[in-house]
């Protein structure tokens, strides 16, 4: 149990003498929608198969101990995330676990509450490490730089396997043989060993090519086949499909077609949605209880049944086959738990491909896990299906408006949160990939937009922007391009040219109009409201990505570019505006880097005021050139005390840190700097001295950070458990806890100062 320090105390009572001081402390917790991100590389437990484990690629991996119901973050100091190695649990204690660290080799021996390292693997792993079921001692790992490694005293140490080569797709141990027959497949071929890993030799007769997709095994003590299973590109060979799903019956000697009956075979699309003209059939899998019964798990030739991208199910070895997996509502089998898209649309949009991964129980082939975006488990092989990610309210439908509750499988990124000026029991999330959500309970649970309702530019919110006098009017900013201003969108390895715009909403959110006359469509990136302007005559500021400052004055129905002075015509990459109370009016333009591999360029790059409501802007930074700024606040009293946070401009460069002016822009001083990307710097509304600190992007430790003596000194937030951090927000009916938007991690929730 965790407990407020003293300091906390005084500072919670001090900003808030009416405000409930819990005794029992504040703990982190997610909040927000769960799912929204790309998840990798998971695996179930064969000692327990209520144990779960998978990644994602914004760095953090997940764990569940109830079957995948409910996932809790492992810390980033424990582990972070590895997209392309499956972890192991081990099949004769449920409490140890082998994972992948970025590459890295360790072991929890707690059911993943810690973990530390293990090993002499010089090498990054890749593919799969795996356990042999009959000899704890013996295990198998793959290698990024192809081929892989055996150790045979529990992963201390670990030697090369002389022959397999390629990138590890998965293993298997004969168990009719004591361990003692190994398999490793790549996608360059399969090989077996038969004196416990010292020789390898290829087996791979009777496969059309050695271009491995899949690869799969099943064998026990009781007896009965060893079956092994690949799968292959698909190929339409005079209009009949070659390639899929093979299977063999005598350790690899021989192999033969398993494409049976129920499975998709055709060569053309079957209409406009297909994924491809051929099925491709890329994850197998299958278990040593029941080495006869085999999953496969396609990509579609159609988007209704038998088209679909679904999971296949053989009992039989792959001689029939029946679909097992039904996710569009539409669908006149459906037995896929809705999650707050399927509900709020009453359509899936996934796009055919299969999923990005795949795991089954080794001990239970009824449990399996996929993961796209969201993620999707059955415990009775197939039969129904229920979302990991997110579950609706009890006591609800699932449809439009309903209200979802976090899992903990938090995978998205999140701009800012609000609470709203009129009603503190609703909340906000302007997020990357979903767009919005709101809470009507003070952040508990949350309702997705639906069709009806949603902005014309869904992927993502950046910032909203309240009327200080009407309740339930507010206006966003919107966009298509998520991600500005962090690296993909800077180095322009994402599209950034797709468009954006201002919405109005006067529902507290419920539904959005789009208000963008005057705005070209380009991704709006912030909007700032003046609260000294007439009612329903209000003047908004927008900032617009590659255009500049645009102003209204007649509550967002007419727009005007204001860029005198702003920028360079080489980069008016506007990300941020920021309007003081003073009047003074901010706003940053971001780096650009113009081709991939090459350096950042300077023009237009800072951060610029207006004190004529802008009509013409100064460079604030002129004095300190800074290439890479992310983001910057004001100081709420005074508008010539500011922060910046920037970031490296290369591998060489070490600029990057937290800035502060004191003097309006005539001369700044570093105050921090723990990483490559410090995403931006934040004053406590009221405990003044009071700074935190973010940072993003792979930052090497802590991702949040306080100085209480105006930055001199600094402590980071330990018992965050996400790293890459963006910025904060405050509760105003709940003044000792804060909310915190991450890059990958959703938002978190917990004390406004570290717990010791």
């Amino acid at each position: 149990m965790q407990y407020l320090s003293l300091s906390s105390l005084l500072v919670c009572l001090e900003l808030s003498v009416s405000a409930p001081v819990s005794p029992a402390g504040i703990s982190w917790e997610p909040v927000g929608l769960s799912g929204g991100g790309g998840m990798f590389s998971p695996s179930i437990s064969p000692a327990d198969p209520n144990l779960m484990m998978l990644n994602c690629d914004m760095s953090a991996a997940y764990l569940s101990e109830d079957g995948g119901r409910h996932w809790r973050m492992i810390h980033h100091a424990q582990l972070r995330s590895d997209t392309h190695c499956r972890p192991a649990f081990s099949p004769h204690n449920p409490n140890i676990i082998y994972a992948s660290s970025s590459g890295r080799l360790r072991i929890s021996r707690d059911r993943g509450r810690t973990f530390s390292p293990i090993g002499d693997l010089a090498d990054s792993l890749y593919g799969e490490i795996a356990i042999s079921p009959s000899a704890a001692d013996v295990m198998l790992a793959g290698m990024r730089n192809g081929g892989c490694r055996i150790s045979r005293d529990a992963g201390l140490t670990w030697a090369p396997c002389a022959g397999p080569e390629g990138q590890v797709l998965g293993f298997h141990f004969d168990r009719t043989n004591k361990g003692r027959i190994l398999f490793a497949a790549t996608d360059k071929g399969i090989w077996r060993s038969d004196d416990g890993g010292q020789t390898w030799a290829r087996k791979t007769d009777g496969l059309p090519s050695t271009n491995i997709r899949g690869f799969a095994g099943g064998s026990n003590e009781a007896g009965g086949p060893v079956v092994l299973y690949c799968t292959l590109p698909s190929q339409d060979k005079d209009g009949v499909l070659t390639g899929g799903v093979f299977r063999s019956l005598d350790r690899g000697q021989n192999w033969q077609p398993a494409m049976g009956d129920g499975i998709n075979t055709e060569t053309k699309t079957a209409d406009q949605w297909a994924y491809g003209p051929i099925a491709q059939y890329r994850q197998v899998l299958t278990s040593d209880v029941k080495p006869l019964t085999v999953y496969v798990l396609n990509t579609s030739t159609g988007f209704h049944p038998p088209y679909h991208e679904t999971v296949y199910r053989s009992d039989d070895g792959g001689r029939t086959w029946r679909a097992t997996f039904f996710q569009d509502p539409r669908f006149k089998r459906y037995n896929v738990a809705p999650n707050y898209v399927t509900a709020s649309t009453g359509q899936s949009f996934k796009g055919g491909d299969a999923p990005f991964g795949a795991a089954i129980c080794n001990s239970d082939p009824d449990r399996l896990i996929l993961v796209w975006s969201q993620s999707y488990i059955t415990h009775d092989g197939g039969d129904s299906w229920f979302n990991g990610d997110t579950y609706v309210v009890p006591g609800q439908n699932a449809g439009p408006g309903c209200a979802w509750a976090c899992t903990g499988l938090v995978v998205t990124t999140t701009w800012n949160y609000y609470v709203d000026p009129f009603e503190a029991n609703r909340h906000y999330i302007a997020y990357t990939d979903i767009g919005f959500t709101r809470s009507v309970d003070a952040g508990k649970t949350w309702i997705w937009w639906d069709k009806d309702s949603w902005a014309p530019w869904r992927n993502t919110c950046y910032e909203i922007a309240f009327d200080p006098d009407v309740p339930g009017m507010m206006w966003g900013a919107f966009s298509d391009v998520h991600d500005i201003p962090n690296d993909n969108i800077i180095s322009e390895r994402h599209g950034h040219d797709r468009p954006g715009g201002v919405c109005i909403s006067r529902d507290f959110g419920a539904s959005w109009q789009p208000e963008v006359k005057g705005i070209p469509p380009k991704p709006v990136t912030s909007i700032v409201l003046d609260p000294h302007s007439p009612r329903g005559a209000r003047t908004l500021y927008a900032g617009v990505f590659d255009e500049g400052v645009y102003k209204s004055i007649d509550d967002g129905n007419t727009w005007r570019l204001k860029k005198t002075g702003l920028g360079d015509p080489k980069n008016m990459r506007v990300s941020r505006v920021v309007l003081h109370a003073d009047g003074t009016l901010f706003a940053m333009v971001c780096a650009k880097r113009p081709a991939q591999g090459r350096p950042l360029i300077s023009e237009g790059v800072g951060l610029y005021r207006s004190i004529d409501r802008a009509e013409t802007w100064e460079k604030v930074n002129a004095s300190r050139l800074l290439l890479y700024p992310k983001d910057f606040s004001v100081h709420p009293a005074d508008s010539n005390v500011i922060l910046v946070g920037a970031c490296d401009a290369d591998r060489e460069d070490r600029s990057g840190g937290l800035y502060r002016t004191d003097d309006g822009g005539r001369s700044w001083q570093r105050l921090g700097r723990q990483g490559r990307q410090t995403f931006g710097g934040y004053f406590h509304p009221k405990s003044e001295g009071w700074i935190y600190m973010t940072l993003t992007e792979g930052a090497p430790g802590a991702g949040l950070w306080l100085s209480r003596d105006h930055g001199q000194t600094w402590q980071a937030f330990d018992g965050l458990p996400f790293s890459n951090v963006q910025r904060v927000a405050f509760d105003p009916s709940d003044q000792c806890v804060m909310y915190v938007t991450t890059f990958g991690g959703s938002v978190w929730r917990g004390p406004i100062e570290p717990v010791d």
